[in-house]
């Protein structure tokens, strides 16, 4: 179709039945590209409307929770920063709807093969949070393995936690134990919120230890032949996995609205190491 397509009201009106639906921006978006509509005019109607949308009715009227504080970076516009430890990073890409903010050189070489070295021996498969019971599972979702370091558990462990707090204006309490996960050929984890959902049974005693979670940082500690992406479905964003670099993003309420879906994208050649560190509302014991 042409370029010189324009959104109609009826279009408008299609996309905002389709949020109220519970349809995800992605899913609209494709729906109408395969309908025949030029995708960057699509793409244009979807965010238009859907802004506006929030803007008019508010996060009151919509029915949405608060929004809560969250871990912010302190950019102010520069590109470079320099943290307490004496280390620098470099700021490569930033979105504010979603809060997403890409960090080269977080970690050193050196700092990425110790931390894969100290996980490598007590590494098994992977579990997610169970929302019902409030405790984990294995889920077919999330095809890797992984392990826990207790916060603080060795120098290494408390100099990033310490690095993470001071680079996103979070207290080191707040952090659950940094997690680090290996991913082989052909694994992944399909898209996904970090939150956890209150609605489910299991929340209030996940939430009891330091509330909700409110902030992520992906670490990554090698770099993958191919594939690996942290994807971010809602706003079509994919973050290629770099040794040493990192990605940051907050959601400031537990719902959809915040965009915060993600994922691990499939590895198709090689194998990816990273490292996780979530963030709560309050001090995680």
């Amino acid at each position: 179709m042409s370029s010189t397509q324009t959104a109609t009201p009826e279009l408008r009106q299609w996309i905002l039945e389709q949020a109220q639906a519970g349809h995800s921006p992605d899913a609209v978006l494709q729906a109408m590209v395969q309908s025949g509509w030029d995708e960057e005019v699509a793409l244009e109607a979807l965010e238009q409307t859907l802004s506006g949308f929030l803007a008019e009715r508010g996060a009151a009227g919509a029915g949405l929770p608060e929004p809560v504080p969250v871990p912010e970076p302190r950019l102010d516009g520069r590109t470079r920063l320099r943290l307490p430890d004496g280390h620098e990073v470099a700021v490569v890409l930033q979105m504010h709807e979603p809060r997403v903010v890409v960090f080269a050189g977080f970690l050193s070489d050196e700092e990425c093969d110790a931390l894969r070295d100290l996980a490598a021996p007590r590494l098994a498969r992977s579990e997610t949070v169970d929302n019902v019971t409030g405790g984990s599972e294995v889920n077919e979702a999330r095809t890797s393995a992984g392990m826990f370091f207790a916060r603080g558990e060795t120098a290494l462990i408390d100099c990033i936690e310490r690095r993470i707090s001071a680079l996103v204006n979070w207290p080191v309490e707040n952090g659950e134990g940094l997690q680090v996960l290996h991913y082989g050929p052909g694994a992944e984890y399909k898209p996904h919120y970090d939150y956890f959902d209150p609605a489910q049974p299991g929340a209030p005693s996940i939430l009891r230890r330091g509330g909700q979670r409110v902030g992520t940082l992906v670490m990554y500690l090698n770099t993958p032949e191919a594939g690996g992406a942290t994807v971010f479905p809602d706003v079509r964003l994919e973050v290629a996995p770099v040794k040493g670099h990192a990605v940051f993003f907050s959601y400031d309420r537990a719902h959809p609205v915040s965009r915060s879906l993600h994922g691990g994208a499939p590895v198709l050649a090689g194998e990816k190491w990273v490292a996780t560190k979530w963030m709560r509302e309050r001090r995680f014991d």
